[in-house]
């Protein structure tokens, strides 16, 4: 296996376990979202979860990329 491809691999794994932390931490918030009384803070979690739930189709396309990258290697 070349350097290349360990590499690309390697970020490829990296990728997909911050797109798990992201989509972990969206559920929490959207739970969050729905369990508190203040209709602010409501929103605010509502919007993290947004935000976090972005991040990690972010890191998904990132993953592919670098998946596609070892396959080439």
């Amino acid at each position: 296996m070349s350097e290349d491809k360990a590499g690309n691999l390697l970020d490829a794994a990296k990728a997909k376990i911050n797109e798990g932390a992201d989509r972990l931490r969206a559920a929490g918030h959207e739970v969050a979202s729905h369990v508190g009384n203040n209709p602010v803070e409501n929103a605010a979690d509502k919007a993290k979860a947004l935000e976090d739930r972005a991040k990690a189709e972010a890191h998904n396309a990132e993953a592919d990329h670098h998946a596609n990258e070892a396959k080439k290697d």
